[in-house]
């Protein structure tokens, strides 16, 4: 697998300032965004990820829509979400619209489908939280059962029926690839190999090494149900600078102003700076120059086996002239560093 490591990023669409730290409007933050996609894809990488939220400090609510911009001004980087929280949506209609971006993207489209850490989409779409796991379970069977592109005939508990029905526009050649994404739950990685899909999971902190479990529990699983595993990647924190100390200083004051907006919501304490530099040493936030963060890609590659690596390259309101930045050195240094070190 890590023979052919694929390279991605992911982003929320994290709303930024400017240089004179103005608070970019959100339209400005999704035009942005689409010039980092473009300028990813102009460094060979592999995939670009947006996430869905529905709160004042992420752009994206719609990622679909903002992949078909990007998809018209690019021409090899896949398409995806990171991720899709399919639980307060339709799955029909999820299906139709990356149908839609496939079709517009020559075949790129992929999604990434979860239940999301954030809840705000529940209230919203008008979904009872306790029905968190009933829902997205559900969902997902039906999601699952579209893939085929055969007449489906289908029942569950929270919707009407299906019989025969055809869902449209068809993917063009083959099937869309869809991923489950996990945070931790063993029973997430089962169903993902009972549906025969990929794994991508987030791992936001902590040695990575300690999803090892995850990985091997998602290989037992497939040899269980008699088939070859699908391919595992990771989505994980970072920023690339010229220097250690460069990368550290840019990133800290905004990575920290993200955390404790979210650690606030959740009852966490605010983020001290020996904790943001122990997950840079020996967690999951790959800071630091490009050697050091092509080790530590390289490394997490290794432990764990996976077929992709997607950097959440933005951070709370750090700025676009500086997330570009990052973006060149990745693709232009990091990149290479790491696959010369895979062998």
């Amino acid at each position: 697998m890590t023979a052919s490591l694929q390279f991605g990023l992911d982003t929320f669409g994290d709303v930024t300032r400017d240089a004179d730290g103005a608070t970019l409007s959100h339209a400005r933050v999704i035009r942005n965004v689409v010039d980092e996609a473009v300028l990813a894809d102009e460094l060979g990488l592999d995939f670009i990820g947006l996430g869905e939220h529905h709160r004042s400090d992420f752009a994206i609510s719609s990622p679909e829509t903002v992949l078909a911009a990007i998809a018209s001004r690019t021409r090899r980087i896949h398409l995806g979400s990171a991720v899709t929280v399919l639980s307060s949506d339709d799955p029909i209609r999820v299906f139709q619209r990356f149908a839609t971006l496939d079709a517009l993207s020559n075949g790129r489209a992929e999604v990434i489908l979860g239940r999301g850490s954030f809840t705000e989409s529940f209230p919203l779409f008008g979904f009872d939280l306790r029905s968190y796991e009933a829902l997205f379970e559900e969902k997902l069977d039906l999601f699952a059962a579209l893939l085929s592109q055969k007449p489906v005939t289908w029942q569950g508990k929270l919707r009407p029926p299906l019989k025969d029905q055809l869902v449209y526009p068809p993917v063009e050649n083959g099937q869309l690839k869809t991923w489950i994404g996990v945070g931790g739950s063993p029973q997430s990685v089962v169903r993902a190999a009972h549906y025969d899909l990929p794994l991508m999971l987030a791992i936001i902190g902590g040695d990575p090494a300690r999803f090892a479990p995850y990985v091997d529990l998602y290989h037992r699983a497939f040899k269980e149900f008699g088939r070859p595993a699908q391919p595992i990647g990771v989505h994980s924190p970072g920023y690339v600078a010229e220097t250690d100390g460069e990368a550290r200083e840019e990133l800290w004051p905004d990575y920290k102003a993200m955390r404790d907006r979210i650690g606030k919501e959740r009852g966490w304490p605010p983020m001290g700076r020996d904790e943001f530099v122990n997950e840079a040493e020996h967690g999951s936030l790959y800071v630091g120059s490009p050697e050091t963060v092509a080790r530590k890609i390289a490394a997490t590659a290794k432990a764990l086996g996976i077929s992709r690596f997607q950097l959440k390259y933005s951070a709370g309101p750090l700025p676009h002239e500086k997330l570009m930045k990052s973006i060149e050195l990745y693709g232009r240094k990091v990149v290479p560093m790491v696959r010369e070190m895979m062998g």
